[in-house]
């Protein structure tokens, strides 16, 4: 339970970050429909989803026993027709909120690569710097783990929107179409076996690296 209750705050940090991103981007681009809707600040309840931001973590985490938490909150509502160049906006607002995990996953890189050498050379405060350690370690993974699970091309993910633009214009409608099936479809293949370990294998690499090169950095003289 301690662990839920450091790795949620982080999640739900998470998520909205990355929503935000969306707002900001699309509102730079000439979108002000999510400033109009309220959605363009980082206060998280205009955009927690009851169900993908609290009960779904939650269910995951206890049903995998700590090993893995997933969640996400309500999309940010955009209307690309307003951008000022469609094809460059829709590109932009959709890669904002990956490229923000990215960032968020490579700032908590840098925390954590901090707490650990402020905890080698004070051991009296080991207990807080262990839970700020443990804390900053959910920000990589999870932060990795959704810029990844977002590039998947299924609509709506923000992958699809970027996969959507090398396809003719025919194709590309169709393509579209699935993103009334798309949440259906990535439930069904979640249960698909092989599905989360293809998702997962490089937000592994990337978190086993991040975790090699922190180690580097901030323990280089503690025994190991």
């Amino acid at each position: 339970m301690t662990a839920l209750v450091l790795a949620l705050p982080i999640l739900l940090f998470s998520v909205v970050a990355h929503e935000y991103a969306h707002a900001w981007t699309a509102y730079r681009q000439g979108d002000d429909t999510a400033h109009a809707l309220g959605r363009l600040t980082l206060n998280p309840l205009p955009h927690i989803d009851p169900v993908m931001s609290v009960l779904v973590p939650i269910g995951l985490f206890l049903m995998t026993k700590g090993a893995f938490t997933f969640g996400a909150a309500k999309p940010v509502p955009v209307d690309p027709r307003r951008f000022r160049n469609y094809v460059k906006g829709d590109l932009i607002v959709s890669s904002a909120g990956i490229v923000t995990n990215l960032l968020l996953g490579v700032a908590s890189a840098c925390l954590l690569a901090v707490v650990l050498f402020v905890g080698g050379i004070a051991p009296s405060r080991a207990g807080v710097f262990g839970s700020l350690q443990t804390m900053l370690q959910y920000g990589v993974f999870i932060n990795f783990s959704l810029a990844i699970f977002n590039l998947v091309p299924i609509p709506p993910l923000d992958g699809s929107h970027l996969f959507y633009h090398l396809l003719s214009p025919a194709w590309g409608v169709r393509y579209r179409r699935l993103g009334r099936f798309g949440f259906v479809l990535i439930l069904a293949l979640s249960f698909v076996n092989g599905f989360w370990a293809v998702v997962l294998w490089p937000v592994n690499l990337l978190y086993g690296g991040a975790m090699a090169l922190v180690r580097d950095v901030a323990l280089p003289s503690v025994v190991r």
